[in-house]
């Protein structure tokens, strides 16, 4: 079986992997713009933001992250936010879209500095949001992402890893994906896990997971940085600050969503309201800061 692509999706291989992608616009400088967690660029409320993107002016690549969407999952790298800054390094290389922008939030706001980081070429200007940090939302995302593998392929090999929820979900998008989950020798995959694990423990000196303080100096290109929420412990107004410090002359500005956007998610999804954390569907509402910040 293989992945079924919309229309205007396409694949590329990099590193011995498949990375679905789109562009959205025909005309203008890129945007590279990256969501969170392992979701898709298919979550609800990126492709609005990107669609306005457009409207203003430039064209913008939409990519399934390894691991995330119809894109093959892959298991190699210091951390998962290292592999994706190589891989989103190769796509923007081997299409010929760089040097561009780069845009993301939470988990791609992650995704995106480090990509900036460690591929300061390849980079024109950088906007980012919800910043994860601080000791609740770094264990969350190691508890969430990496431990439930932890757990299975220790009890059971990667048979039982296939069986868990969060690769089923990139099975049922990408069927290959799980001859490429049980092809994972059982003793590696547990030592890349418990170093993807180890990137999320808050240590001294790394403001944001599994990232040195230092590296923020090789971010030179002018800067956005949306802070994070008055009371969002997942993505701290303190990392916000922090990370403002740290990238030096970068702009800081409030949320143009409410302060308590993403609680408030929290609470729906919580009651059943919502199957997702829809705090993505008011990233839109970034797009005017973005456009304005863009063009300056």
């Amino acid at each position: 079986m293989t992945v079924v692509l919309e229309q205007d999706e396409k694949v590329i291989e990099i590193n011995g992997g498949n990375v679905v992608y789109e562009i959205l616009g025909e005309e203008g400088d890129f945007i590279a713009l990256t969501p969170g967690g392992r979701f898709s660029k298919d979550i609800p409320g990126l492709r609005p933001l990107a669609e306005e993107l457009v409207k203003g002016g430039y064209r913008v690549l939409l990519w399934d992250r390894p691991n995330c969407g119809k894109s093959d999952v892959q298991f190699y790298g210091y951390s998962e936010s290292h592999m994706r800054a190589e891989t989103l390094h190769q796509l923007i290389t081997q299409l010929g879209i760089g040097p561009c922008i780069l845009a993301g939030g939470s988990g791609g706001a992650r995704d995106s500095m480090l990509t900036t980081m460690l591929y300061p070429e390849i980079v024109t200007k950088l906007v980012v949001w919800n910043i994860v940090g601080g000791v609740y939302g770094s264990f969350v995302l190691g508890s969430y992402y990496v431990v439930p593998s932890i757990l299975a392929v220790r009890g059971a090999g990667m048979k039982a890893v296939a069986r868990i929820d969060e690769w089923k979900e990139r099975i049922a998008e990408n069927p290959a994906n799980e001859a490429r989950i049980l092809a994972q020798d059982a003793d590696e995959f547990l030592k890349l896990m418990l170093r993807w694990l180890n990137a999320f423990v808050p240590k001294p000196g790394q403001t944001i997971p599994g990232v040195e303080d230092e590296m923020f100096d090789n971010i030179k290109v002018p800067t956005l940085i949306i802070r994070g929420g008055e009371n969002d412990l997942d993505h701290p107004k303190r990392t916000s600050l922090e990370v403002s410090c740290l990238i030096k002359g970068s702009t800081l500005i409030d949320p143009p969503w409410p302060e308590d956007a993403w609680e408030r998610a929290g609470e729906d999804r919580a009651s059943g309201k919502a199957k997702r954390f829809n705090m993505f569907d008011t990233w839109v509402q970034a797009a005017p800061a973005i456009l304005d910040f863009l063009g300056k």
